[in-house]
C-alpha cells in the first residue's frame, strides 16, 4: 500500500511536528507551506494523500482541495482547522474532502484518518490500473503479429522485460521496428500511465537529453538508434543512469553495438549498462510463415487509412511474398502492403516505377473502381469523385477505359 502523504501547512512548527510525528508511523511525508508549493507536487497519478491545513495566508485548504479534486476527483484530501467550526466542517465535507479534523487532534485520530485515506487510495489506483488493462489488452498481442515460434518468443520476451523495470537493449535490423517493440514493453509495464517519450539519438544533445528526461518524468524514454549518441552526450546519459531514479531507459539499434565499442565509437560503460535486458527482433526472412498473417495486417491498415476497399489476396500473391527474403522487414513489407492497396502490383513490378507512375496507376484504379460502383455511368461516378465531366473523360481517354465495360 502507499504511504505517501503531501502535508500543507504554514505553520512551520505545527508542520514539522505533523511530518515527525507521520514518519514514526512509517510513512513518508512531503512537506509544503503553501498552496503555491503544493500544487504542482498533485498529479492525477499521485499514490498518496493531502493533508492541508485550512486558514493559510493567500490561497486556502480549500483553494487546495478545489485543485486536487480537478486534477483528480478521487484524490482523498483530509482538511484540518483550528476553529472548531462546523459549518466549515460541513462545507469542506460538501466540496469533497475525504476527511475533516480539529486541531489540535490526537496523533492517533490524524493517523488512522490517513491509513483510512491511503487505503482508499490504494483501492482507486488498483482499480484504474485493472481498468486500463482490460481497456487495452495485451499490448504484446495486439501489436506484435504472428503466429511462428519466434514471434511467440518475442511477445513473451517483451513481457519479461516490461515487468522488469531494468534497462533494455532492441536490437533488430533495419525496418524491423524497435521503436514499436520498446513501445509495447512501456505499455505493459508499471509505468503505462505515465509519458512514453521517443527521441534519434542523432538530434540529442546534453541540453534535449535532460529535457526528454524531464519530459518523460516517471515514464519510459526510448532512445532511437543509440549507437549515433555523440560522446559528451553517452557521458550525460551513463551519469543520469548512475544517479538512478527518473525515466525508464529503452535503447534501440539496429547496428552492431559491440563493434561500435571495440571501435572505440561506443562507451563501453554505457553498453554495459543499456545491455542489462536485451530483446532481439526476429528478420521476417527468419519467420516467412509469419508474412501472409503480416501482410494481410498491413493490408487492413493501408485500407483504412487510405479508405479504399479492401482487395482480394489471391495464394499467388501470398506465394511470391513469401518467396522474397524482405532486407528491409516490416517496414518493406509495410509499404508492398500499401502499394498492393492503391494497385500498384507486385512489389517487385512497382518498384522500378517512378512517382507519376505511380501515381498514375492509383488514378487508373480509383476511376475503375467509381465505375464500378456506378455499373458504369459516367455521370455518377465523376460525381462521386467530385470532378467536372469533361476532365473525368478526360482521364478515362488517358488511361484508355471506356465507361460501357463496367455497365450491368
Amino acid at each position: 500500500m502507499t504511504r505517501r502523504v503531501l502535508l500543507v501547512d504554514d505553520d512551520i512548527e505545527v508542520r514539522e511536528a505533523l511530518g515527525q510525528m507521520l514518519e514514526l508511523a512509517e510513512l513518508e511525508p512531503t512537506l509544503a507551506g503553501s498552496f503555491v508549493a503544493a500544487k504542482d507536487l498533485i498529479r492525477r497519478d499521485f499514490d498518496g494523500v493531502i493533508v492541508t491545513d485550512i486558514r493559510m495566508p493567500g490561497r486556502d485548504g480549500f483553494h487546495l482541495l478545489d485543485h486536487a479534486r480537478t486534477v483528480d476527483p478521487e484524490l482523498p484530501v483530509i482538511l484540518l482547522t483550528g476553529e472548531g467550526d462546523i459549518p466549515m466542517a460541513v462545507k469542506a465535507m460538501d466540496a469533497g474532502a475525504h476527511s475533516f479534523l480539529e486541531k489540535p487532534c490526537a496523533p492517533s485520530d490524524l493517523l488512522a484518518t490517513v491509513q483510512s485515506a491511503l487505503g482508499l487510495r490504494a483501492e482507486i489506483l488498483a482499480a484504474r490500473q485493472q481498468r486500463l488493462q482490460l481497456e487495452s489488452g495485451d499490448a504484446a498481442s495486439r501489436m506484435l503479429h504472428g503466429t511462428s515460434h519466434l514471434a511467440s518468443d518475442l511477445r513473451e520476451r517483451v513481457r519479461a522485460v516490461a515487468r522488469a523495470g531494468a534497462e533494455v537493449l532492441v536490437l533488430g535490423e533495419p525496418g524491423s521496428g524497435t521503436p514499436k517493440v520498446a513501445e509495447v514493453i512501456h505499455l505493459l509495464s508499471a509505468a503505462a500511465r505515465h509519458p512514453f517519450v521517443k527521441r534519434s539519438a542523432a538530434g540529442l544533445d546534453v541540453q534535449s537529453l535532460a529535457e526528454a528526461f524531464s519530459v518523460a518524468g516517471a515514464g519510459t524514454f526510448y532512445i532511437d538508434e543509440v549507437a549515433q549518441l555523440g560522446g559528451p552526450v553517452q557521458f550525460a546519459l551513463l551519469d543520469r543512469l548512475e544517479a538512478g531514479g527518473g525515466a525508464r531507459i529503452i535503447a534501440g539499434s539496429t547496428h552492431d553495438l559491440a563493434a561500435a565499442v571495440d571501435a572505440g565509437r561506443f562507451s563501453p560503460d554505457l553498453f554495459y549498462r543499456l545491455d542489462l535486458m536485451r530483446v532481439r527482433i526476429p528478420a521476417i526472412r527468419e519467420r516467412t510463415e509469419d508474412i501472409p498473417i503480416l501482410f494481410r495486417h498491413y493490408v487492413a491498415q493501408a485500407c483504412e487509412q487510405a479508405n479504399l476497399p479492401h482487395p482480394d489476396i489471391t495464394s499467388d500473391h501470398i506465394a511470391r511474398l513469401m518467396a522474397q527474403d524482405w532486407p528491409g522487414n516490416a517496414r518493406a513489407l509495410m509499404n508492398a502492403a500499401m502499394r498492393f492497396v492503391m494497385g500498384l502490383g507486385d512489389t517487385d513490378e512497382a518498384a522500378g516505377l517512378g512517382l507519376a507512375e505511380q501515381m498514375a496507376r492509383v488514378e487508373r484504379q480509383l476511376l475503375i473502381e467509381a465505375l464500378g460502383k456506378a455499373a458504369g455511368s459516367a455521370t455518377a461516378a465523376a460525381r462521386a469523385l467530385k470532378l467536372p465531366r469533361k476532365t473525368f473523360y478526360d482521364k478515362l481517354a488517358r488511361h484508355g477505359i471506356r465507361p460501357e465495360d463496367y455497365r450491368s
